[in-house]
């Protein structure tokens, strides 16, 4: 089965890695920035587009607001990347938000914001791939009809590459996201160039458009309360900030410096491309509709149900650079591409958070180990199949996924904020050094801000995009909340049962004796050996236990037993209902009810084969037997092996394989003249 299995795993994963090789994994920050930041890095092709559409719903009039909520965004970022850059420094071990919350805020904390980062890694997957199938969809009809389906295929790609390993997956996103910025910077110099020193009119293709207000005249509370909606999908630019936080493990030294280096350069481009997209629509008369069939007026009509509404960045590009010309179609190939490429943070965030908490036993302990490319690949796995069942669930729409979006990431925000600003207080209470002190106290004042400022965006998400679908992730959050609870519950129930206890066991506690059963079915070699080796461990009582189904092979056993004269008594139950395991089991727990401290010893001969299909013709009723076993107590099963001649084989072929070595790969000295010996013709 293991070859079966081996080969299609080399070639879509690549070969294994030894542990020692892990520092060659480790990222540089050119690498670094693609791999982590490539989420908040693509938000800008779809957040200035939700502000707009929010705003479009008091029509056309309430754009002018759009340059003051971008405004508000910016210093969130700022906020964000600079509070996070603290965190880098003071918790470098990769714990991020998680660790931060643990340590200054207690368990509970610290298992909220993991929680809320779980559902928020999830959520980023399945937002990115879909909007980036709606993208594609855009030009590729095929991709629109089955939305879906080509979805799940993008994750399972990505899922693959990061499979791979996070160094050889960074290097296959770099390109793709570096174009994109690039592309998005180009676009934004040109723009400002042909409008301010040309003094050219640019126009989006939406530019003669009227858009039909849903609400005309909004005014007091309902003015404010659209603001804060539209300001809330605005900071859908922010999402993935907290990645490198948690990803700084995966950095070259010194991590921590990297890190926050990575975090300024992150937070600048993203910053400036969304405040560049944001004026340009303006300048370009960007039009968005919540509903543009019936909102968008053409020459008093509305466009109606066939017509596509462009992303922003779209139109912008298509303004600056003119539809269809080479510049338009690279940036708009580097868009798509970089959508599918965003969910690549949660992919990098997502495994290793789970390590962490796997490490604390919050989740199963098989997600802190590394795979064969010393990637988390169980977390890897575990993400692609949670994104799959969402994308699945909601048919890849992109409109109703990020009304479900933001809501963890700005929990996880504000309770890491909180944290680091007591983290501070604890170590300003102790420390003398006047220079140190003024670091922390400026410190806690950049926390304090983005505490209060995170804590108020995520007021304002709860109450706008609530009754939208944020109520799913919060949802999502209690259900990682309780899961993970009861699993650090049972871990830490199943440890103090297993605890070993500092004096040495009482002698009471030992077995007074030990009953060995040796299993037989048919007297041939490997009952021999099984038998041979149960009287070499000497036990207390020894006998051979067969099971009868047919009466022929019972008798014709108990003859040649008798025959060889084999001195282990031989015990045969009868079993009308020809069942093996049931009376084999009943017997071992009358032994454990007579002489409850006896400790039962049960060796069963097994069959070692070298294929995969052959162990389907044996072995069955062993391994049917020892499940069976392992839940009775004081009963300890012994498996004694007897390797049949293909697994010799087996193993035969597999050290040729280990020894073969390809043409020309192993380097050879040169070879030594040999005198020639002396034909003897005699």
């Amino acid at each position: 089965m293991s070859k079966l299995t081996d080969l299609p795993k080399r070639i879509l994963i690549g070969r294994a890695l030894r542990s020692d090789k892990l520092g060659e994994t480790l990222l540089p920050k050119r690498i670094a920035l693609p791999v982590f930041a490539s989420d908040p890095l693509s938000s800008v092709a779809y957040a200035p587009g939700e502000v707009l559409l929010v705003l479009s719903v008091a029509g056309v009039s309430a754009y002018h607001f759009s340059p003051w909520i971008a405004l508000a965004v910016v210093v969130l970022m700022f906020t964000v990347v600079a509070s996070y850059r603290q965190n880098v420094h003071a918790y470098p071990s990769g714990g991020g938000d998680y660790e931060v919350a643990t340590t200054n805020l207690g368990p509970k904390a610290g298992l909220t914001v993991a929680s809320a980062l779980l559902v928020d890694y999830v959520l980023t997957v399945a937002v990115s791939i879909a909007s980036g199938v709606e993208n594609l969809g855009s030009a590729i009809p095929f991709v629109v009809e089955h939305k879906t389906a080509c979805a799940i295929a993008a994750i399972v790609l990505l899922t693959l590459m990061n499979l791979r390993g996070v160094k050889e997956s960074g290097k296959l996103f770099a390109i793709p996201t570096y174009l994109f910025v690039a592309g998005v910077f180009i676009m934004i110099i040109w723009g400002a160039f042909r409008g301010l020193v040309l003094g050219d009119t640019m126009h989006a293709p939406t530019s003669g458009y009227v858009i039909k207000a849903e609400h005309q005249g909004l005014g007091g509370f309902a003015l404010v309360f659209l603001l804060l909606r539209a300001f809330s999908s605005g900071c859908a630019a922010l999402t993935g900030v907290e990645a490198i936080s948690n990803g700084v493990p995966a950095f070259r030294k010194p991590k921590s410096k990297n890190a926050a280096t990575t975090l300024a350069m992150m937070g600048l481009l993203a910053v400036t491309m969304f405040c560049g997209i944001i004026a340009l629509a303006m300048s370009t008369g960007v039009k968005m509709a919540e509903n543009p069939a019936e909102d968008l007026i053409n020459h008093g009509v509305p466009v109606g149900p066939g017509f596509v509404q462009n992303p922003v960045i779209s139109q912008v590009a298509a303004a600056v650079f003119g539809e269809g010309t080479f510049f338009f179609v690279v940036l708009a190939g580097a868009t798509a591409l970089v959508l599918f490429l965003a969910a690549n943070t949660a992919y990098n965030g997502f495994p290793l958070l789970g390590s962490i908490l796997a490490q604390d036993r919050y989740l199963p302990r098989q997600l802190h180990t590394r795979g064969d490319r010393l990637a988390f690949s169980n977390g890897i796995v575990l993400l692609a199949g949670a994104a799959i069942l969402l994308v699945w669930i909601y048919g890849a729409d992109s409109t109703r996924l990020i009304q479900l979006y933001i809501v963890g990431v700005f929990v996880s925000f504000t309770l890491s904020q909180t944290g680091m600003v007591r983290h501070w207080n604890r170590h300003l209470a102790t420390e003398k050094d006047p220079v140190k002190r003024r670091h922390m106290v400026r410190s806690r004042a950049i926390n304090t801000f983005g505490a209060f400022f995170t804590g108020l965006v995520l007021v304002v998400v709860l109450a706008t995009k609530f009754t939208h679908g944020a109520w799913v992730a919060l949802l999502g959050m209690v259900i990682f909340y309780g899961t993970m609870t009861a699993i650090r519950r049972h871990y830490d129930r199943v440890a103090e049962e297993i605890a070993a206890e500092e004096t040495p066991a009482d002698e009471t506690m030992r077995p007074s004796r030990v009953h060995s059963i040796v299993l037989v079915s048919k007297l041939h070699r490997p009952t021999l050996r099984a038998l041979a080796y149960a009287k070499l461990i000497r036990s207390d009582r020894l006998e051979a236990l067969s099971i009868s189904v047919d009466p022929a092979e019972t008798k014709a056993l108990r003859e040649d037993w008798e025959r060889r004269g084999i001195d282990i008594p031989l015990k045969i139950l009868d079993s009308p209902y020809r069942e093996v395991t049931r009376p084999v089991i009943d017997y071992v727990k009358g032994l454990r009810r007579d002489s409850p401290r006896d400790v039962v010893s049960v060796y069963i001969p097994e069959y070692v084969v070298g294929h995969w299909y052959e162990h389907l013709l044996h072995n069955q009723s062993a391994l049917r037997l020892k499940g069976r076993l392992l839940f009775t107590p004081g009963v300890m099963v012994t498996s004694v092996p007897y390797q049949l001649e293909s697994s010799e084989a087996a193993k035969k072929r597999a050290r040729k394989r280990a020894e073969w070595n390809a043409p020309g790969s192993v380097r050879r000295g040169p070879v030594e003249r040999r005198p020639k010996e002396p034909v003897n013709r005699g």
